[in-house]
């Protein structure tokens, strides 16, 4: 089989594997699509935390089962969406249900080789059916769900304020999650794009991040800011700057990680007696969470794939995908 492994920074390969086998308790697949994330952008730049080269990438999947045991509930042909996080189930975050910060986690195209590949063999509990989506929808389940998680995290409540500061497909799944909770979503970004998608098929408020956006942002909330604030930016600078948009008693959720130490002036954090709040990605109800409101219509797909591309081609492509005028919100890959 064919896949696609990052050797080194600015380089995928297409490479020849064997295809996988399939272990007792696991459930062989054959890959149908995988979206493009900030991941695996920071993976071909170089700048992931976590990460060892070479790898094969890809942790947005979907795929079809090609065989399992026969006591999974699965059947030959079933679309299924991945849940990519790998964890042990005995260490003390696992045993306190939080396996998305398992200790020793595993995630796919990360710490292990993921689903830019014609097969993948993966534990049952990690492939779920996809019943009433498409392989399109499937494959964008799990960065929707890292957003949802996000929200959840922060028990975000109707009526209040909300602040998303990056409008990528993180920030995109935090705003919708935080809207579908009743609360009023206000979104930041430097790119026009996002801020129109955003705009246009989330329904939310927007403001160009740059010259005098303090200002605007205390102007638009009569000078209290936001009782909830969230990072999806990448940006360390970003990510201090955004303290001093929490409102006294708010809340403020670091969904972006990066590679970098990450400060804040102390007098400023405790006047507001602030909450602070890491966000890392989801569990089993956040992934459910996002096919119940894809299924009821609330998540507007369709117009997230801005940009597809066959698995022969990604090589070539990514650095266009990446590209700041690219315009791209979710890139889809067409393995299968």
């Amino acid at each position: 089989m064919k896949a696609i492994e990052c050797t080194k920074p600015e380089q995928l390969t297409l490479v020849d594997r064997s295809v996988p086998e399939r272990k007792t308790g696991e459930v062989l697949l054959r890959m149908l699509r995988a979206g493009i994330c900030g991941t695996d952008m920071h993976i071909y730049a170089g700048n992931q935390p976590y990460f060892e080269y070479p790898r094969v990438i890809g942790h947005e999947l979907s795929a079809e089962v090609v065989e399992s045991d026969p006591e999974s509930g699965l059947r030959d042909g079933d679309l299924v969406y991945i849940n990519p996080y790998i964890a042990c189930h005995s260490c003390i975050a696992c045993r306190s249900a939080k396996t998305n910060c398992c200790v020793s986690l595993s995630v796919l195209g990360v710490h292990r080789d993921g689903g830019l590949a014609h097969y993948l063999s993966l534990p049952r509990e990690n492939v779920i059916k996809a019943d009433g989506l498409g392989a399109d929808q499937a494959a964008m389940v799990e960065f929707l769900a890292v957003g949802a998680h996000a929200v959840a995290r922060a028990q975000v409540r109707e009526g209040t304020s909300v602040l998303v500061t990056g409008g990528g497909p993180i920030g995109i799944g935090v705003a919708l999650f935080a809207s579908l909770r009743g609360a009023k979503v206000t979104v930041v970004d430097m790119r026009e794009e996002r801020l129109r998608f955003c705009a246009g098929h989330l329904g939310v408020e927007t403001e160009h991040a740059g010259e005098g956006l303090r200002e605007r942002l205390l102007d638009r909330t009569s000078g209290e800011m936001f009782a909830t604030v969230f990072d999806a930016t990448g940006s360390p600078a970003a990510m201090e700057a955004g303290f001093l948009n929490v409102a006294h008693g708010g809340t403020y959720v670091l969904v972006s990680i990066v590679n970098a130490r990450i400060g804040f002036e102390d007098p400023e954090f405790h006047k507001r007696e602030m909450s602070l709040l890491s966000s890392r990605n989801a569990q089993l109800q956040d992934f459910e969470r996002v096919v119940k409101a894809m299924r009821d219509g609330h998540v507007p797909t369709k117009a997230m794939n801005t940009h597809t591309v066959a698995f022969e081609d990604l090589p070539r492509e990514m650095p266009n995908l990446i590209h700041s005028n690219s315009g791209t919100i979710k890139a889809l890959v067409q393995i299968g």
